[in-house]
């Protein structure tokens, strides 16, 4: 097959913020994946304004904002499409999208209906995109992500510790800092423990961002909670390298999210061996199974109880551990790329 995909994110424009997040992650471990193990295929990666060579057969555009023209409006090839998720639908009070993104997304819709094929990561968000973008379920192939391989198993690493100013024992949060990840409530239950909460991210330390804007409400809420606040230690930015660390030094990762298209960052812990508590909502379920102790996202008063009981069990941790480790081996990237590869073929086939 000659196959184009569109690294738009990876290389130019505003596309660059999705560099450190999930679809700049997904694209690079996907693009390596593909070749490695399906090199007979014909590709060519090439950026939002590229002239394709005539003989393309299939054409991936492996990310999509609702509100934003990421599709473009004529199509030329055959097209698939992936759709992370669509969680400002799931909860449109909490991410309105305004008069522009409204006409936006009717756009985005139509290109988006008219694509072959559309790949989502989990089924939590193929039934949201069957519902919001009224696309047949039968168009929509579920692909699981995984985490990288370099997440592994691996001891305290003191350095890191001395580097970042750790506590002995701590909870590790990782990932963006909008509603959905429910900081505030985090917080307020970390509040009510003796332990420590460190944050990794550059979103939750980013101060140039409009708090008059709904959409950063969660976030400007969770900053005021935490200034000052010794029990909460944000990092910023962390290298993967010391992300890798990061996991096997922390006692514990926590993720108490309202929903989730896939929820990557508590594969990552699994597969680092670390204990993960989290919530049944969107994806999560669909991810950690049993391998996870889970709360009500909506009840500091439950992820009090999560963390406390976590914390305190030293045997409970030790088998969660050894159930994530289990479960996040079911997930890789060859997987991905078997499974991207055959929805190609459907629309080849076709």
């Amino acid at each position: 097959m000659n196959i184009a995909i569109d690294i738009s994110p990876l290389t130019s424009g505003h596309f660059l913020q999705h560099r450190v997040r999930g679809t700049g992650f997904y694209l690079t471990n996907l693009k390596e994946a593909l070749l490695r193990y399906y090199p007979d295929n014909n590709y060519t990666f090439f950026k939002r304004g590229d002239i394709l060579p005539e003989d393309i057969d299939i054409v991936h555009y492996p990310y999509f904002e609702p509100f934003f023209l990421t599709l473009p409006l004529k199509k030329t090839h055959k097209t698939i499409v992936t759709v992370h998720d669509l969680t400002p639908f799931v909860f449109k009070d909490k991410f309105p999208s305004g008069v522009r993104g409204k006409v936006k997304w009717e756009i985005q819709k139509k290109s988006l209906r008219n694509s072959d094929r559309v790949i989502t990561d989990s089924m939590s968000s193929k039934k949201d995109i069957h519902k919001f973008a009224g696309i047949n379920g039968d168009k929509i192939d579920v692909i699981y992500l995984a985490a990288a391989t370099h997440f592994k198993t691996g001891s305290r690493n003191k350095d890191l510790v001395k580097k970042y100013k750790l506590p002995e024992e701590f909870l590790l949060y990782v990932g963006d800092a909008t509603w959905n990840k429910n900081l505030p409530n985090l917080i307020n239950a970390i509040n009510q423990t003796p332990h420590s909460l460190v944050i990794a991210g550059s979103a939750f330390v980013n101060k140039d961002f409009d708090k008059s804007n709904s959409w950063n409400q969660s976030l400007h809420e969770a900053q005021v909670l935490a200034s000052g606040n010794e029990k909460i230690i944000p990092l910023g930015f962390v290298s993967d390298d010391d992300l890798v660390k990061l996991y096997n030094c922390s006692t514990t990762f926590i993720m108490p999210s309202f929903y989730e298209g896939f929820g990557l960052p508590v594969l990552e812990a699994m597969q680092s061996g670390c204990p993960v508590i989290t919530t049944r909502e969107g994806s999560l379920q669909e991810v950690a199974r049993s391998a996870a102790y889970f709360v009500e996202p909506n009840s500091i008063n439950s992820i009090k109880a999560g963390i406390e009981e976590v914390m305190s069990n030293k045997s409970l941790r030790a088998a969660m551990s050894n159930k994530g480790i289990a479960q996040a081996k079911k997930f890789t990237w060859q997987k991905t790329a078997k499974a991207t590869i055959e929805s190609y073929e459907k629309i080849i086939n076709e």
